[in-house]
């Protein structure tokens, strides 16, 4: 015997006309409209994409729009770009059976910025070490390793 569990969300008829105004907001304005479309299309062509590119690549690559039957993906980098090319015949068969219609594929790499890098934090020596190194640097005076250790024993 089998158990089924079924959920139901029911929304108020405040959350229901609230959804209907944003998507009449869509529909009503022309420009709204064709941008909808637009994303819709790119959303699809996302979900067919990931069905078929291989798991090691999908979160170096993203699909971009499909203009006369080319669709054109995004690589990370160059080595993702080589393996997308080299896949590119199966890739092709199998966006078709995915229902995309595609007779050809351009890859294109587009290079992320990484995030910027935080500020070194300044070191500094515990009074200990700083005597030792005054020390050391009294007695190689006059060398330029004793002048070294001289400018590092002055980090406190």
């Amino acid at each position: 015997m089998l158990l089924d569990t079924k959920m139901m969300f029911i929304a108020s008829p405040r959350e229901i006309a609230g959804m209907l105004r944003v998507s009449a907001l869509f529909t009503g304005n022309a420009e709204l409209a064709a941008l909808s479309e637009q994303a819709e299309k790119l959303t699809l062509s996302q979900q067919k994409w990931s069905a078929v590119v291989p798991a090691a690549l999908k979160p170096y690559t993203q699909a971009g729009s499909v203009n006369h039957k080319r669709l054109t993906v995004y690589a990370n980098n160059g080595a993702v770009a080589a393996k997308i090319k080299l896949l590119l015949p199966s890739l092709i068969v199998g966006l078709q059976k995915q229902g995309l219609e595609v007779t050809s594929i351009r890859v294109e790499v587009q290079v992320k910025s990484s995030p910027a890098k935080p500020a070194k934090k300044l070191r500094t020596l515990s009074p200990i070490a700083a005597a030792s190194l005054e020390k050391l640097a009294a007695e190689l005076q006059g060398s330029p390793l004793g002048d070294a250790v001289a400018r590092l024993s002055s980090r406190r």
